[in-house]
């Protein structure tokens, strides 16, 4: 009995000492910019065509609206709203959600060579501009914005399907005190680069087989990560990506799961010339320090454009697995 108990004890420390999580080696650090689109299964009105749409609009129908049914039959996607549109007999009853409160609408489809329409441009989830954070060229997986996208009322967009596309910036507007900046950009979405697979509350994964190019460097842990010196690879002008220098002012433990694993502040005067320091479109921009690939960035400080949050790389990894 004796020699049992022992032999037990010696497997108890050895499952003990074995690590969690085998992370990647080596990822390639990006820092280009790329278009994002998240579908959940709600649609929203994005606009009105100028011409087909005058009638919906004048009934009351208005942008952002979530149409919720048609004619009675659910919707959950514009093909859904494009099927019910096509077995009306002349009018449609739309019913949408709008703050909550359901309202409904007696709509004219008009009768074009291309089918019946509203006159509605739909948006079914969420689109927008992000940076892309690593790539594994072994496995072809990615990870970018280092924080999740949210749906409308706020909560984690349950995403149902997602793409990644080629994006270029046009133009900056910088980040003043109160006012967060923006990367403007245009998207490419003729033909998706990659497949979204997660959106979890430490980042956008996927997998792409055009991937990014680039040398592989280590990936940190987070005890390796230090206050002082580091940098960033970003895109904010020419669609060329390019380092900058930050500082880490401060480290919280990594049990932090909000993206707010360092506090940094952008120390680059090229960086702060164009953007006046970290700027929406900016998320997932990674974050070097002493060759390795230590974090991404996550938020800025909306007093203070310059100074702003970054996840670890190990917080993301585990999220991506």
């Amino acid at each position: 009995m004796k020699k049992f108990t022992r032999s037990a004890a010696f497997l108890l420390l050895c499952v003990w000492l074995l690590p969690a999580k085998v992370f990647a080696k080596e990822l390639i650090p990006v820092g280009q910019v790329v278009g994002l689109e998240l579908r959940d299964d709600t649609v929203t009105i994005a606009a009105f065509d100028e011409h087909l749409g005058a009638a919906a609009k004048a009934a009351g129908v208005s942008v952002g609206d979530q149409i919720i049914s048609i004619d009675g039959s659910a919707i959950r996607s514009s093909q859904d709203v494009r099927r019910a549109l096509e077995r009306s007999d002349g009018t449609v009853d739309v019913a949408v959600l709008r703050g909550g409160a359901k309202k409904n609408y007696q709509l004219t489809p008009e009768i074009t060579a291309s089918g019946p329409k509203l006159g509605l441009y739909l948006r079914q989830g969420v689109t927008g501009i992000g940076t892309v954070t690593y790539y594994d060229p072994d496995t072809k997986a990615f990870g970018t914005l280092g924080h999740g996208v949210n749906d409308s009322d706020g909560k984690l967009l349950q995403m149902v399907q997602g793409y990644a596309y080629n994006a270029s910036v046009l133009t900056v507007r910088p980040g003043r005190a109160g006012d967060p900046g923006q990367l403007m950009g245009t998207v490419d979405a003729q033909s998706p680069i990659g497949i979204l697979s997660a959106n979890t509350d430490r980042g956008v994964f996927g997998t792409s087989e055009v991937g990014w190019r680039g040398e592989t460097v280590t990936v940190a842990s987070s005890d390796e990560v230090k206050t002082g010196p580091a940098v960033i690879r970003s895109t904010v002008s020419d669609n060329t990506v390019r380092e900058y220098s930050v500082e880490i002012l401060k480290i919280y433990p990594k049990s932090r799961q909000n993206g707010r694993n360092l506090l940094l502040r952008v120390t680059d005067p090229a960086l702060l010339e164009v953007t006046g320091g970290i700027v929406q479109g900016m998320s997932g921009s990674p974050i070097l320090q002493n060759g390795k690939l230590i974090g991404a960035v996550t938020h800025v400080l909306v007093n203070d454009p310059t100074t702003g949050y970054g996840i670890f790389i190990e917080n993301m990894l585990d999220a991506a697995a």
